[in-house]
């Protein structure tokens, strides 16, 4: 075979790989959007037991499409701390099972219903471009991703489909035989697969590669060695994604590694003096000459996919017991610097670009971290208003601290809302994207109105001013509603409690009514005499800087309709 020819198939291999590869993103970010809420839906159920989180793990993972977007999501979570070691260890076990349906879908390609997938991209690509609705749309692309992901199999195993016993197929084949130990493989199946970061890439080469009749090494458990590999390296990503993470993500995601590393080491001892494992035990189940919807000779490819999911499968009926060892050895090898208290810097500085894969997680956590900020600026302004009844001008510095702290934060939120608004987001998404723009611009305006109580208050002190006790009383019974109006807006807000809203408003228009009773009472004080004139001005301002507190604090509940 000649050089030409050698780069011909190479090209072709890579050509079908990046078309695969293509199909494979595709399909995960459609049915992430399609699955709208779900994956957020599974996370929340995860703390109760390992094995809710196994089957909440291949769940999420057959609906990504990736053990690798489940794991690095994974660990995104544990860096937000949302998510224990604990729970974090019974997903990623099950997460391997799940990216195991890949490689049965591989090993059908080979049948002839192969035709009908490949038929499946133009008509995806139909229904997306005619479909008027969204979700019409999702479904075609997640049809046309089927079609592209066979495509691409289809190339690669064109690019190797030689006559046996070819000059060609001799060739290929005694490249594929060159190597031999069982633990050069191992390294290559490692290798390609931290290369593409995708081992259903590298399972769909070996199942091609079987379903052609190429031998690999010396035959027999070769390809399985390559599989094994292909285990350890699509722990890759999830490594290189917590760096620079928290202590806790670092060791999620060397769980992840464990995990595949010590499967793969007993599988290896098992293979390795078991010579004849392929021969004996899968062929047995799959034999060379099984008929697969109307194709014969499909023995191989499916016994390398069953061997995936033995792999897996094993690996986490044998290690599921010991959830709770690997958590405590991966905090014995990546060790913890001490818990620092939970301060206003780093208010939104746990939103994690990892979860931007899920974008229905990220914006779940981006809404409780959120609510988080929103009750720091109402500390700001419980601080303000109560430095004011002190007559407290010390609190004026602190709460201008907390401010800084406070837009710095929104800052932070912000940036990620733009990021997110990228991301794959459903139309609901988007609109709740654009409203969360508004919460925060609502929050910043209430630490703003505490900055301004402050100023009242260096009036009040300065100048010598004198509120009458029927004030004080008035405005602190006013500022109580304040507080309440704010918990029920806040449980509105996060928990998406409609049947709130009606009571927000009965609230507010209270406050509101409030505020003009305030002034009333006020002007009558001075008809009467009993008020001095100079107070009018921070007496009329404080009291319309609450009432508009009050209305930005309603704004964000509604913000949920």
């Amino acid at each position: 075979m000649g050089a030409w020819a050698i780069v011909k198939i190479i090209m072709q291999i890579l050509g079908g790989m990046g078309t695969f590869l293509v199909g494979m993103k595709l399909l995960s970010d459609n049915m992430t959007k399609l699955a709208h809420g779900k994956l957020k839906h599974m996370l929340d159920r995860t703390a109760k037991n390992r094995f809710a989180g196994v089957g909440i793990g291949a769940g999420m993972t057959v609906l990504g499409q990736s053990s690798a977007f489940t794991t690095v999501m994974v660990v995104g979570l544990v860096n937000a701390g949302i998510m224990t070691l604990f729970q974090a260890t019974a997903i990623i076990m099950g997460a391997n099972i799940g990216t195991t349906l890949n490689a049965w879908v591989i090993a059908l390609a080979g049948s002839d219903i192969t035709a009908i997938f490949l038929a499946l991209a133009a008509v995806g690509v139909f229904i997306t471009m005619f479909s008027k609705s969204e979700r019409g749309k999702l479904v075609g692309n997640v049809i046309a991703a089927f079609g592209l992901i066979f495509v691409g199999l289809k190339f690669m195993s064109s690019a190797l489909t030689f006559e046996k016993g070819s000059a060609e197929f001799v060739a290929v084949e005694r490249m594929l035989s060159a190597v031999k130990n069982p633990f050069l493989l191992l390294l290559i199946g490692i290798a390609i697969t931290a290369l593409v970061q995708s081992s259903t890439a590298v399972n769909a080469i070996i199942i091609t590669m079987a379903s052609l009749g190429m031998v690999i090494g010396e035959g027999g458990n070769a390809p399985l060695y390559i599989i094994i590999g292909s285990n350890i390296g699509t722990c890759i990503t999830a490594l290189i994604s917590s760096l620079g993470a928290s202590t806790n993500a670092k060791r999620a995601a060397l769980i992840h590694f464990l995990f595949n590393f010590f499967g793969a080491i007993i599988f290896m001892v098992i293979l390795v003096f078991w010579t004849g494992f392929a021969d004996t035990v899968l062929a047995s189940i799959f034999p060379s000459n099984i008929t697969v919807f109307g194709k014969q000779g499909l023995g191989q490819t499916m016994q390398i996919a069953f061997f995936h999911t033995l792999f897996n499968v094993v690996n986490t009926l044998l290690f599921l017991p010991f959830v709770k060892g690997f958590v405590w050895l991966a905090e014995f090898m990546v060790r913890g610097k001490k818990k620092e208290a939970k301060t206003a810097e780093n208010l939104f500085a746990d939103l994690d670009d990892r979860l931007l894969r899920s974008p229905s997680v990220a914006l779940g956590h981006l809404y409780q971290e959120t609510g988080k900020v929103f009750t720091y600026a109402m500390t700001s302004l419980n601080a303000a208003f109560e430095a004011f009844i002190a007559k407290d001008e010390g609190a004026n510095g602190r709460i201008q601290a907390q401010n800084a702290e406070l837009a710095e934060a929104n800052k932070r939120g912000v940036a990620h809302l733009v990021k997110l608004s990228g991301s794959n987001l459903a139309m609901e998404e988007e609109q709740t994207v654009s409203k969360l723009h508004y919460v925060l611009n609502d929050v910043m305006r209430i630490g703003e109105l505490a900055d301004n109580v402050t100023k009242y208050t260096r009036h009040y002190v300065e100048d010598e001013l004198i509120f009458s006790s029927e004030f004080i009383e008035m405005i602190t019974g006013m500022y109580e509603k304040i507080k309440k109006l704010y918990v029920l807006s806040l449980a509105t807000f996060l928990y998406r409690d409609f049947s709130n809203l009606g009571k927000v408003d009965e609230l507010e228009d209270e406050i509101d009514r409030d505020r003009r009773l305030l002034v009333e009472k006020h002007i009558e004080r001075l008809n009467e005499g009993k008020c001095q004139p100079q107070n009018s001005g921070v007496f009329i301002n404080l009291v319309g800087n609450l009432e508009r507190a009050a209305d930005h604090i309603t704004y964000i509940a509604h913000s949920i309709e």
